[in-house]
This record gives C-alpha cells, sequence and structure tokens, in this order.
C-alpha cells in the first residue's frame, strides 16, 4: 500500500491545496510537516476543526461544481 502524500490527503479533504499554500504559505509547511510524521487518521484527528476552517476558506473547486 503507498503512502497518501500531503497533496492527496489536501484533496480527499476536499483543500485546494495550492490555494492554500499560497494563502497561508507558513501553517501549509507547518501541516506538511506534521502530515508526514504522523498517520493521516493521527493528523486528522488532531486538525480536525482547523481542517474545517481551511476547507471552508480554500476549496477545492472541483467538488464546489459537484455540489451545485
Amino acid at each position: 500500500m503507498e503512502a497518501l502524500g500531503w497533496e492527496a490527503y489536501l484533496a480527499l479533504k476536499k483543500i485546494d491545496a495550492a490555494a492554500y499554500r499560497k494563502g497561508a504559505p507558513e501553517q501549509y509547511a507547518l501541516f506538511e510537516q506534521q502530515f508526514l510524521q504522523m498517520h493521516p487518521e493521527s493528523f486528522t484527528a488532531h486538525k480536525l476543526f482547523l481542517l474545517n476552517d481551511i476547507r471552508r476558506t480554500y476549496p477545492l473547486l472541483s467538488h464546489q461544481k459537484e455540489s451545485k
């Protein structure tokens, strides 16, 4: 089983990685570093409320089109 990468994880969480990287580069880099040090489920549990805010701020556009 191949490890889940950071940008693939963000896509699964319906977060636009490029917009997030541009809009909050320090947080993006910090979270990427933390993500790479733990299991994706643990990362999600630790950052759940923050991930929800990030998803609202940087939504993945392809997801928005599917919802309509």
